[in-house]
């Protein structure tokens, strides 16, 4: 208990001081920084070599931080929350209050509530979304394990969470579109 409340700490400093940290999540190794900074934005871009027309998702820690940042939560996406058995990432549309460059061309952004203890408690503390992006250059694989994690990525980000550093994780979250027309569309499984 003494080590997460000491990461928490430390990660908690970075991300205040606009730092990108490597991180564990309810999925896999991500990298991640304050939401609403666009320059640490941008680094997790250069870092991850990715353009921003591929927009980045981040992570909150309840529904209630999520209705501070989506302009309007589309009712099916509190039933997809509470009935879903594996991590789930929803796009929404019209996000607010969050870096213009984590926002997609076409005016959404990816949100997953997160249900890793870690995560959960540096959020709150941060009392901000914080980015999530897989722990790899862009098009390269996603690492399984911190092990797999490139070196690259290791010497890039200001922190690296010392907990779960053996944990072999299975994969990414699913993700899925919610229209505020109340359409939904499956963008991985």
């Amino acid at each position: 208990m003494e080590d997460l409340k000491n990461e928490i700490e430390n990660a908690l400093a970075v991300l205040k001081k606009g730092g990108v940290i490597l991180y564990p999540t309810d999925t896999v190794w991500g990298i991640g920084c304050d939401a609403t900074n666009a320059e640490a934005i941008d680094r997790v871009y250069t870092l991850k070599k990715r353009t921003e027309e591929k927009a980045l998702i981040c992570l909150v820690s309840d529904t209630r931080m999520l209705e501070q940042f989506i302009e309007e939560v589309p009712s099916a996406a509190y039933d997809i929350l509470n009935h879903s058995n594996k991590p789930t990432t929803i796009v929404y549309d019209r996000p607010i209050r969050v870096a213009d460059n984590l926002v997609g061309s076409d005016d959404t952004l990816g949100v997953r509530v997160t249900k890793d203890k870690f995560c959960e408690k540096l959020i709150r503390k941060l009392r901000k979304p914080l980015v999530s992006t897989s722990a790899n250059i862009s098009g390269e694989e996603t690492p399984q394990s911190f092990s797999q994690i490139s070196p690259e990525i290791l010497k890039g980000v200001d922190y690296v969470v010392n907990l779960h550093q053996s944990k072999v994780t299975a994969k990414p979250s699913a993700i899925i579109k919610l229209g505020n027309d109340g359409t939904v569309k499956i963008i991985r499984k």
